[in-house]
């Protein structure tokens, strides 16, 4: 009891730390809603960058990645370097000019960026508009919940709380950050989590790695329980190793489909800095994946009965309390729960955008009406959650490839300001989406190459068809 109580005290002092930050932000909030929606798109690149990272490894780091090592070992390492290469290719071929154009097209919105009237068809990108907010809305939405039950299972490890309890109080957390300072607010808090998540990751590793009694012990015991988990090439691969490590490095490209990460490359306070940004959120990501995946495989060493009595998600939370006192235990709770909210925050920023912006054009310019869909968008958020699924690797993994398959090759082709016709883009969403969950839970293909890359491929394909067949004589710009 006495432990708990520790563990509480620190928890808490993490949590208000951030909330303290997200106060402090307000002071610097101008009541506008590019204000609320990209900071006045003035954001310094090391907080871009850590922001990044927070709100794009998050739970489904501390939480999903660790626990897909703990069941699958050492192959489970192309995951997070094949996304990584793909992620580093996206902000390097993608980012800078959507810094550039998306203040050119005046769009303070992912949905109004691929809407831009920039193609000679006055108002017709209204649809477009509408549509890729509709998806952004439902999918980030569901994104958004898994982050809120990565959050609740933490707590219910540690506390025992339920879920319910842990993701209600994740998004009433999600709610004082959205109302503090927009996005500032959520970028300033997800710099600071980020060097906590950095933090607390190196230290459950090598504390966790001493137990074990080294690299080499640990690759004995792992060997010893199950000779696969030493494989570095994962087993029954229906097509080989390269169109599954393709299918990742896609995966991490599919950046280019998500809102919120998006959002920090148009909020970024000059193009000419998106490099410094990449850079700082590539090697602060890889510092992060590499511990995960190292206290993924001790974890199999140091709890085996996860595997059959428990749930494996559960490794992180549960190895701290195993392996460290009460005030670090406080610290990897909050780690681990800051990272889930972090993403939640920006998500549900992003969604609330695509509601009061792009859906509801007549309260596009009210702050007030900004505020009121973020309190919507999480009241559904929180609904999916309670109702939903309790795996978070694979909630996330299917939002992704949903969003990078229906959003992310019209964006590209818009940040490279390529003329697209208003039926020739919907079709591209549609084919893209449609695609990807075909290939996923009805032809079962997820496992050969990961579903993003088909679909980010049948996307493109329509655009080439379209090219072929209708000469864009009337698409040039005006």
């Amino acid at each position: 009891m006495e432990k708990q109580i520790w563990i509480a005290i620190t928890f808490i002092a993490f949590l208000l730390s951030f909330t303290v930050v997200g106060i402090y932000s307000a002071t610097q909030k101008q009541n506008t809603t590019t204000d609320y929606l990209l900071a006045s798109r003035n954001v310094n690149p090391w907080l871009t960058a850590l922001s990044a990272m927070a709100t794009g490894q998050s739970g489904y780091l501390f939480i999903g990645v660790i626990g897909f090592t703990y069941k699958v070992g050492f192959a489970s390492v192309w995951i997070p370097v094949a996304w990584a290469i793909g992620d580093y290719i996206a902000w390097w071929l993608i980012f800078k000019r959507l810094r550039l154009v998306s203040q050119q097209t005046d769009s303070d919105t992912v949905s109004s960026f691929l809407g831009q009237e920039n193609l000679g068809q006055k108002n017709q990108g209204r649809l477009i508009t509408i549509i890729s907010a509709l998806i952004i809305i439902a999918f980030l939405g569901t994104y958004a919940s898994a982050q809120l039950v990565a959050a609740s299972k933490g707590l219910n490890a540690i506390f025992g709380w339920n879920y319910q309890l842990g993701i209600i109080i994740g998004a009433v957390i999600v709610v004082a950050y959205c109302f503090s300072g927009g996005i500032r607010a959520s970028i300033w808090t997800d710099s600071v989590q980020a060097v906590l998540m950095i933090g607390s990751l190196w230290v459950l590793f090598i504390v966790s790695l001493i137990a074990c009694g080294g690299f080499e012990e640990l690759w004995v015991e792992l060997h010893a329980i199950d000779p696969t988990l030493t494989n570095w090439i994962p087993a029954n691969l229906p097509w080989g190793f390269f169109p599954y490590f393709l299918g990742w490095v896609v995966a991490g490209f599919g950046a280019v489909g998500q809102p919120h990460i998006l959002v920090r490359g148009m909020a970024i306070d000059s193009a000419d800095n998106v490099a410094l940004a990449r850079n700082i959120k590539f090697v602060c990501g890889q510092m992060n994946s590499a511990t995960a995946f190292g206290i993924g495989l001790t974890a199999r060493v140091l709890l085996p009965d996860l595997m059959t009595s428990s749930d494996p998600e559960l490794a992180l939370p549960n190895l701290s309390i195993e392996l460290l006192p009460a005030v670090l235990v406080g610290l990897m709770l909050a780690g681990l729960f800051s990272a889930a909210i972090s993403t939640a925050d920006s998500q549900i920023l992003s969604c609330s955008a695509a509601l009061s912006q792009d859906l509801v054009p007549s309260a596009a310019q009210s702050y007030r009406n900004a505020k009121i869909a973020t309190l919507v968008v999480t009241a559904i958020v929180l609904t999916i959650a309670l109702a939903g699924d309790n795996s978070v690797f694979a909630l996330v993994i299917f939002s992704w490839s949903v969003l990078a398959c229906g959003l992310g090759p019209l964006l590209v082709l818009r940040v490279w300001q390529k003329p697209v016709s208003v039926p020739v883009a919907i079709t591209m969403m549609i084919i893209g989406i449609i695609v990807s969950i075909i290939w996923k839970l009805g032809l079962n293909l997820s496992s050969a190459t990961y579903e993003v890359f088909p679909g980010m491929v049948a996307g493109f394909i329509v655009y080439g068809i379209s090219n072929f067949l209708i000469k864009p004589k009337n698409l040039s710009k005006e």
